[in-house]
């Protein structure tokens, strides 16, 4: 809400409509700031506890957005693998949606047991968010604007797409959905 009020300011003035009954000193133009790093943000995990992503500084990062009902759901498997075969070099970040066939309709705890359950998943689950869209979470919207991250502007077009980002919190690739995570494509750029 604060940043379509400010972009609404921004565009009173850039229009020659600095006058205003409202005061000009709510202005705050550090507010404007957009994310540089990954290291800005703040998550809530699976459990709803926060995660300060800066915590993985010094450490390359994979962001996957996961579902449970997709044709490419059994890549948790290889997730899991990559984790327990490189976990040293990379944290893998599964963010459960529903944005596609809607084939993550459950809540955190039901994606929670399935991926416990049937693939034995270890590595770090997140918050069900919205990966595109008008809702899309500010992760998301770093990880698919250009204007943000530096250089990408692809957002998930399914299930399972995959960013890397590096051990400095840039963002240095992107894998769509049909490239496995044991893929020699990706473990090579982890191994870079």
């Amino acid at each position: 809400m604060k940043t379509s009020i400010l972009v609404f300011a921004f565009i009173a003035l850039a229009c020659g409509q600095s006058k205003s009954s409202e005061p000009e000193s709510n202005f705050n133009p550090d507010e404007m700031q957009l994310e540089k790093s990954f290291y800005d943000f703040k998550v809530n995990d699976i459990d709803g506890n926060e995660v300060d992503l800066s915590q993985f500084k010094g450490k390359k990062v994979l962001v996957v957005n996961v579902a449970s009902k997709c044709g490419y759901t059994p890549q948790y498997a290889d997730l899991q693998e990559l984790n327990e075969k490189h976990g040293d070099k990379v944290a893998i970040l599964g963010f459960p949606a529903n944005n596609f066939g809607g084939q993550e309709p459950g809540t955190n705890e039901n994606i929670k047991q399935f991926c416990t359950e049937n693939y034995g998943v270890t590595f770090q689950m997140f918050d069900k968010i919205s990966v595109k869209g008008v809702d899309k979470h500010p992760l998301y919207r770093w990880l698919s604007d250009k204007n943000m991250n530096g250089w990408n502007d692809k957002e998930p077009t399914w299930n399972f797409c995959k960013y890397l980002i590096d051990e400095n919190g840039n963002l240095k690739k992107f894998f769509p959905s049909a490239i496995n995570p044991m893929d020699e494509e990706i473990i090579s750029a982890i191994n870079a």
